[in-house]
């Protein structure tokens, strides 16, 4: 999946519904239909799979709504583009694209997967939710996977199309809270990690997913052509005020996202890498049939180099800022500052293999001094992902100082 804490401000004049302008704005940069519940705090936007989402906004600092991810609860509008696969040869086009058993996946539950090139390189990723026997969606993180579907769908009793759906997600230990609050009658009972439940909210019929980019307790809700999005995004907006909950932007996911170790498509990885040199050989499943990138991956080195690193005292700047005794040593992808460990803490790409857990390098960090940085595995802390999973409960303390 991905975020992006940079964006830029627009300032859009309306246009005629039939004026040429308006149609290619609203392929290339088409707002949430919540956008609206943003809007009073000076969000700042970037284009997203065609989508505008928000990268941030002045009603919470980086810091606090890291806190209210951890301790409470936030509401965010994301430009995920889900993809409809439908029909008798549904599950054969995914097993084709895909390097994950389809099967396993039974109508009501959600599984991460991603597709490769015929090179073994990564294209994107993205939570696939199957619906029913023989229709799924596919919430893609940024890029085209829908081009690569259709065209590898040839020969197949399948459709592949848009179904004009739209995400959000409510993210922190009182998110489930928030769900009970929004909904009509009870909530999904069970509703465990990576299920898929239909509930009502405001009168409508929506579906929600227990995911999130996160790793902290979570879920999702998807606005299908049809739905009144107003009443449902009001209802879950009010819903949230009792248990603290406020909407932002894509910032307030980034340092939670990068502690977890949940990499972000396009940033943390691109097509020059492999699932194994990203760290995500676990979801490459060489057991099953012919997929596209097999016969790339069976030949590939299934070393890891993708880490975590923390930095004493400061944010790491992106690129090629890591050396080892005075050598190049690879690139920081992802950065940022942790309030809750008091460190910077980045996701990297290493150029040597051997460099694992426990690596000391020099990074040169945003505020131009180079500074002592350790990798390290992660995710690094909740080794065993229980918090997603409501198996771990205690809210952290805010430390008694905390670094911007």
């Amino acid at each position: 999946m991905s975020d992006h804490g940079q964006g830029v401000r627009f300032a859009v004049k309306a246009l005629p519904a039939d004026d040429d302008r308006s149609r290619q704005l609203e392929r290339n940069m088409a707002p949430h239909p919540l956008i609206y519940q943003e809007l009073p705090y000076e969000p700042e936007y970037f284009i997203y799979n065609g989508r505008l989402a928000c990268g941030r906004m002045n009603n919470v600092t980086a810091d606090e709504a890291y806190w209210m991810v951890r301790r409470r609860a936030v509401l965010r509008h994301t430009g995920e583009r889900p993809i409809e696969i439908r029909g008798p040869d549904a599950e054969a086009l995914l097993d084709r694209v895909f390097t994950r058993h389809i099967g396993k996946v039974r109508p009501g539950r959600c599984s991460y997967q991603f597709a490769c090139y015929h090179d073994g390189g990564l294209i994107t990723d993205g939570v696939l939710v199957r619906l029913a026997g023989d229709r799924f969606w596919y919430v893609q993180a940024d890029g085209d996977l829908f081009s690569w579907m259709r065209a590898h769908a040839h020969g197949l009793d399948v459709e592949v199309r848009d179904p004009q759906v739209w995400v959000s997600q409510v993210q922190g230990p009182r998110s489930l809270q928030v769900l009970e609050t929004a909904v009509d009658g009870p909530a999904p009972d069970p509703f465990r990690y990576f299920d898929l439940g239909r509930v009502r909210i405001a009168g409508q019929a929506i579906i929600v997913t227990r995911s999130g980019f996160t790793n902290e307790l979570g879920w999702e809700f998807y606005l299908e052509p049809g739905v009144d999005a107003r009443a449902v995004g009001d209802r879950v907006l009010e819903a949230g005020k009792s248990h603290g909950m406020v909407p932002t932007g894509a910032v307030a996911f980034r340092t939670r996202r990068i502690e977890a170790g949940l990499l972000s498509a396009g940033t943390d990885f691109d097509a020059t890498v492999t699932p194994f040199a990203a760290g995500l050989g676990s979801y490459v499943e060489l057991d099953k049939g012919d997929f596209i990138g097999k016969t790339a991956l069976e030949a590939a080195d299934r070393r890891r180099r993708t880490w975590g690193m923390r930095v004493l005292g400061g944010i790491a700047r992106l690129g090629a800022t890591l050396t080892h005794h005075g050598a190049a040593a690879g690139l920081v992808c992802s950065s940022a500052w942790s309030p809750f460990q008091r460190c910077g803490v980045a996701i990297v790409r290493l150029t040597a293999p051997g460099m694992g857990p426990g690596t000391a390098l020099a990074v040169a960090c945003t505020d131009g001094v180079t500074r002592e940085a350790v990798t390290c595995d992660t995710p690094m802390y909740d080794e065993r992902r229980e918090i997603p999973r409501g198996r771990r409960v205690a809210i952290p303390e805010i430390p008694g100082t905390v670094q911007a």
